[in-house]
């Protein structure tokens, strides 16, 4: 499997470029994302991503369906039509004061707050994002928006290059998807940037005829297939991560159950008696499975990682629990926790209690 491309990572990203790299320097991401020299920039990929910026002129086709309203975009475009003096009010202050917030921006009637009671000014540059008039100049605390002017804050040679045709980005964006999963199926290769079902067979027809996709069979899938020519086959993939629930690989959960055998469910708007496995759950990869589940909390007052309950998924070994433990230890000293601490909730519990204390 091959799903260990950073591509369309999503913002909170730090734990999935940490089950690649390991304990990298927490604040390299940010420098990375919004310093002098940014290497991603932000835009809507599976979900709301950092991507590498090359592929910035290969989502200017979305960022013209935003405007014209097409498809999903219906509701931007919109707003868009209904409230012009508005976004040229933002435009204007963004030009004349820099990068500011929604709530820095101060435009029109203001929300009741939260996640869905956005003011005039957070949906106006919302709109403008999607549509690529603003782009993310940094983020505070995470989820906080700071929009930008994209020639101040893309590099120039970005900012200037060349808008390919619909059809070309599209087929560019289908080898991107294809080379980080290795093999996949038609809906595999179209979530990946959720694009059109129509469009990605088109495209996908057009790769297969240049020889940049291979159709293949892949033996209990009960759907056809297409590989990366470029894929390797190793006999063996070895390694141990703890996987966020907005990782890559098991992002699409139709294809995490068809590669792993397992369930995977984002249970964080689930109400808490109805959850099954916990609030923000990471499924740890052992080798080429998923052998157990754990919730975690980050208790920085106290300095402990809790994991607030375990689970074991039916391909977990022996070693599984220590390797568990290990993952968990190398995590906590990532995020400056001095130890882990396991809750006896859920049926691998004991068993990494067990091993924590070894």
């Amino acid at each position: 499997m091959r799903d260990y491309d950073v591509t369309g990572v999503q913002t909170c990203a730090r734990p999935i470029f940490c089950s690649r790299l390991g304990p990298y320097p927490r604040d390299g991401l940010e420098r990375r994302a919004w310093g002098k020299r940014p290497a991603f920039f932000e835009y809507w990929a599976h979900e709301a991503s950092l991507l590498p910026l090359a592929t910035q002129p290969l989502l200017r086709w979305r960022m013209d369906d935003a405007r014209e309203g097409v498809g999903v975009w219906k509701g931007v475009a919109r707003f868009l039509r209904e409230h012009p003096a508005l976004m040229e009010r933002a435009l204007a202050a963004v030009a004349e004061r820099g990068p500011l917030s929604a709530s820095e921006l101060e435009l029109g009637v203001k929300g009741a707050g939260g996640w869905w009671g956005w003011s005039e000014a957070k949906r106006a540059a919302e709109c403008l994002f999607w549509t690529g008039r603003l782009t993310t100049a940094t983020r505070r605390a995470t989820f906080e928006r700071v929009y930008g002017l994209p020639h101040k804050v893309l590099p120039a040679d970005i900012h200037g290059a060349s808008t390919p045709s619909r059809e070309e980005a599209q087929r560019d964006l289908l080898r991107i998807a294809a080379k980080a999963q290795g093999v996949a199926t038609e809906r595999d290769l179209r979530d990946y940037f959720r694009m059109a079902p129509a469009e990605t067979r088109a495209r996908i027809g057009e790769l297969v005829e240049a020889g940049d996709l291979v159709p293949v069979t892949v033996r209990g899938w009960g759907q056809g297939a297409y590989l990366d020519p470029a894929a390797r086959r190793p006999w063996r993939i070895a390694g141990a991560a703890l996987l966020s629930p907005f990782d890559n690989l098991i992002w699409f959960r139709e294809r995490t159950e068809r590669l792993f055998g397992v369930r995977v469910r984002l249970e964080i708007y689930t109400p808490a008696e109805r959850r099954t496995h916990g609030y923000y759950v990471l499924p740890f990869l052992e080798d080429e499975a998923i052998t157990a589940r754990v919730d975690l909390k980050a208790d920085r007052k106290a300095g402990v990682l809790r994991v607030m309950a375990t689970h074991a998924e039916p391909g977990a070994t022996p070693d599984t629990p220590e390797r568990l433990a290990d993952e968990l230890r190398l995590m906590a000293g990532w995020l400056g926790l001095a130890e882990v601490k396991a809750e006896a909730r859920g049926d691998f519990a004991p068993a990494l209690q067990s091993a924590l204390r070894c």
